[in-house]
């Protein structure tokens, strides 16, 4: 079973950008989709992009793709999600969730059975 771990996050001025990680162990993440997802303080969890670990394609929320990318570096078996220009409204838990053999890869957090634990970002005005 994968387990999946998130860090990177932080205190960030408005303007600034973040690169969060999620470091998966007990499986490849070549056999997974990998989801990045984010909730806010009151607000319900939301979908920010994937990646589809077969050939690396991705996808993203609407709106998303202008200031987040996704990457991943397959020897370390680890996603990145990085976020640019920061607004006080990014401020969120962000979380990477896994699903084996999701095809194509979503952002419906329904479709994922594996969670990291979160990463907090806060931007401050």
């Amino acid at each position: 079973q994968v387990q999946l771990v998130e860090s990177g996050g932080g205190l960030v001025q408005p303007g600034g950008s973040l690169r969060l990680s999620c470091v998966a162990s007990g499986a490849s993440l070549n056999y997974y989709a990998v989801g990045w997802f984010r909730q806010a303080p009151g607000k319900e969890r939301e979908g920010v992009g994937c990646i589809r670990g077969s050939d690396g394609s991705l996808q993203f929320a609407d709106s998303m793709e202008l200031r987040f990318a996704i990457s991943r570096d397959e020897s370390k078996n680890t996603v990145y999600l990085q976020i640019a220009s920061l607004t006080p409204e990014d401020t969120a838990v962000y979380y990477c969730a896994a699903q084996q053999w999701l095809l194509p890869c979503t952002v419906d957090a329904g479709h994922y059975n594996h969670w990291g634990q979160g990463t907090q970002v806060t931007v401050v005005s």
